[in-house]
């Protein structure tokens, strides 16, 4: 392997991108994880690891320190990819990794586990380290959430799981997801429309009175998926549709949850059709301090690769909000991916190895 320096560290980033391009052709859709945390085991043995799998498949691994006697630091990651993310051809061209296909690239989050692991082989010194890579992150953190926690000793650490290097997320929101299936009344189209209630009209109208887009500063609403009917010239009696609400606020967001449960219940009725509603908190707004420890270490690890790095928070959900309610510190770091859960999604050599010299510099200063 061909070790040369990048950002004051030596590296080799044409094992770093294969490992990467390797790992994107696994598919691990949300839910369909199991072979790439298969795939993933025994390249953690190579770094000296001992990893296992928690009861609900997430891959928990620990590293002894070296030359430190400091605390232990958590590195965690998520495996899943968002849809569509199978047969996953990457291609490397002037220094961009990008999909060949109709796929998403995978970078988020593969980019940090392949510059996370770079780091951990070239790192000349460290304290213990624990991984835990979830599954399931991009569908509601549902992996974090069942995390045996009891395996994890580290009270602060570093999520690999922002796109920019720029910023250090250090918040993020309340989030509701909000499912209503409408019952209408099946008829034919044609020959008695009259005797049918239309519930994907029904579930249109109710839609088209939501207040839907950026509502306030740190509040959004949305919906994001519509279903219904099986043929055209049938009055279709059953639609379903999922909507969200996040807001910075936990309260905020929790009003306007309630907020749109009723004007949903209101017009789906008033069109004379029934709804069941389920409404879940997929996470609770969290927050850090701007001056916490893993915010001060990981803007001084930046600017060592020449990046003058702010704190921010933002209102995606992070495996981070699970870890700073459970009390464990965790700051967002980036990787560099750009355009991700879109088939554009890509990414640059060059900001890889800014975040594996980013990540070099965070265990020397934790050790």
């Amino acid at each position: 392997m061909a070790m040369r320096e990048r950002f004051g560290v030596a590296m080799d980033t044409d094992r770093m991108v294969a490992q990467f391009m390797d790992m994107v052709c696994v598919d691990s859709e949300s839910g369909d994880e199991a072979r790439f945390m298969a795939w993933l085991m025994p390249r953690l043995d190579e770094l000296g690891a001992r990893s296992n799998l928690d009861s609900y498949g997430n891959l928990i691994a620990r590293l002894p320190a070296k030359g430190s006697g400091a605390e232990p630091l958590l590195l965690s990651c998520h495996g899943d990819t968002v849809r569509p993310g199978k047969g996953i051809q990457p291609v490397l061209k002037d220094g961009v990794i990008r999909s060949s296909g109709e796929t998403i690239l995978g970078a988020d989050d593969k980019a940090g586990i392949a510059e996370m692991f770079e780091a951990l082989r070239i790192a000349p010194i460290r304290p213990p380290i624990e991984i835990a890579i979830s599954r399931q992150e991009e569908v509601g953190l549902l992996g974090v959430k069942q995390l045996d926690f009891s395996q994890i000793s580290a009270r602060r650490g570093f999520l690999l799981d922002n796109d920019t290097l720029d910023t250090i997320i250090t918040g993020g929101p309340s989030y509701f997801a909000i499912d209503a299936t409408v019952k209408g009344k099946s008829a034919h189209a044609g020959m008695e429309p009259e005797k049918g209630i239309n519930a994907i009209q029904a579930a249109s109208r109710t839609i088209g009175a939501l207040r839907l887009g950026r509502l306030d500063q740190e509040t959004t609403a949305n919906v994001g998926i519509i279903h219904g009917g099986m043929i055209r010239n049938g009055v279709p009696d059953t639609c379903t549709f999922a909507a969200e609400c996040r807001s910075l606020t936990h309260s905020r967001g929790q009003a306007v949850a309630d907020e749109m449960v009723a004007v949903i219940r209101r017009e789906v009725e008033a069109f004379g059709a029934q709804v069941t509603i389920e409404v879940n908190t997929l996470c609770q707004a969290s927050f850090i301090a701007d001056d916490t420890w893993t915010v001060r270490v990981a803007q001084q690890a930046l600017s060592t690769v020449g990046i003058d790095a702010r704190p921010a928070v933002m209102c995606g959900f992070t495996d981070a909000s699970i870890y700073n309610n459970h009390g464990i510190e965790m700051s967002v770091v980036g990787i560099g991916a750009r355009l991700e859960h879109s088939t554009d999604e890509h990414i640059h050599v060059e900001d890889m190895a800014r975040s594996v010299a980013m990540v070099v510099e965070i265990l020397r200063l934790s050790a």
